[in-house]
């Protein structure tokens, strides 16, 4: 099997594959309050997206997450779901979501081969929800997470962006939350990605201060690095575990493991990526398993070393986050 590993010794094991750029929410990290032209052309259809997920699979991945926009709005990812979870015995499938759709869609999605989700909830108060995230949705997500609990997609991971002066009082009501349910809690910092520009580093609550707060009212044990961003920790004694991600003033682009590919077909070696590899050309071709094997090769040797993020030459993505695939 050819492994995927980059010019920096590093060995790329995981793959976030975007199934749209649409959303029902509009998040203020996110992107835009207005339309916006996410995608470059046409979605990958799931006959594509297989062949690229199968591709990348023959080349070692080991993980396959699904990301949007907000990939439940897909009618087919049943479907892709199911033909993914046939590629390999073991392979890891995942999903992350706002979870406004969950309550109907988790036992289905369960059944296709489904593993495991990442639900993003920003704020436990509902105006605070629709104020972060443009929906009043915030019954529907905690529906959701119920049914992917009755489901048995676990472990359940709940994604909190943080945000100064909108939901960063809430880290301990967060993680008092996740301990009464068992859910694996992470919290994120704000990343220059939103379609407004108008992300700025005042504006982050770093993962410092995060952890302050916890340990405030909480014991945090530190785990073994598990190939997840951040640093994970158990909470007093288990089993909620807690992750801090610090993209921004703790950067782990030293032991990056994945790379991700577009709705439309477009590989990115960061989340931060300025550039990016079409696939599409590849996937026309007369052999496409074949072709893509090779333009993932050929393209991870340019994986770079870190994002750059506070650097002169940093140049912010083109891309907003539900463009790319959270």
């Amino acid at each position: 099997m050819t492994r995927l590993t980059d010019g920096w010794g590093r060995r790329i094991s995981r793959l976030r594959l975007a199934v749209t750029d649409q959303c029902n929410f509009r998040c203020v990290y996110c992107r835009p309050r207005s339309s916006l032209a996410a995608t470059r052309g046409r979605l990958l259809s799931a006959d594509e997206i297989v062949t690229v997920a199968d591709a990348a699979v023959g080349c070692g991945i080991e993980n396959i997450r699904l990301t949007g926009g907000e990939p439940l709005l897909r009618e087919d990812l049943p479907e892709i779901i199911h033909r993914l979870s046939g590629l390999a015995p073991g392979l890891d499938i995942s999903l992350t979501t706002n979870g406004s759709l969950l309550a109907e869609l988790a036992q289905p999605l369960a059944r296709a081969g489904l593993n495991r989700v990442n639900v993003s909830l920003d704020s436990l108060r509902g105006e605070r929800f629709r104020s972060i995230t443009g929906s009043r949705s915030l019954d529907a997500v905690m529906a959701g997470l119920e049914a992917a609990e009755r489901a048995g997609l676990r472990p359940i991971k709940v994604n909190v962006v943080i945000l100064r002066r909108l939901n960063d009082d809430e880290v301990v009501e967060m993680v008092t939350f996740a301990q009464a349910h068992r859910y694996h809690i992470r919290f994120i910092e704000l990343m220059p990605l939103d379609g407004g520009q108008e992300w700025r580093p005042e504006a982050i609550v770093s993962i410092d201060e995060v952890r302050a707060r916890i340990e405030n009212r909480f014991a945090l044990t530190p785990l073994p690095d598990g190939g997840s961003p951040g640093d994970e920790y158990l909470l007093d004694a288990g089993p909620t575990r807690v992750s801090l991600i610090g993209s921004i003033s703790h950067p782990f682009c030293d032991r990056c493991n994945r790379i991700r590919v577009t709705a439309d077909g477009f590989l990115r070696l960061c989340l931060f990526s300025s550039s990016e590899h079409d696939l599409r050309p590849a996937l026309a071709a007369a052999r496409p398993k074949q072709a893509l094997a090779k333009a993932l090769v050929t393209a991870i040797a340019d994986k770079p070393i870190g994002h750059r993020i506070g650097q002169p030459d940093f140049v912010r993505p083109h891309r907003t986050m539900s463009a790319i695939g959270g």
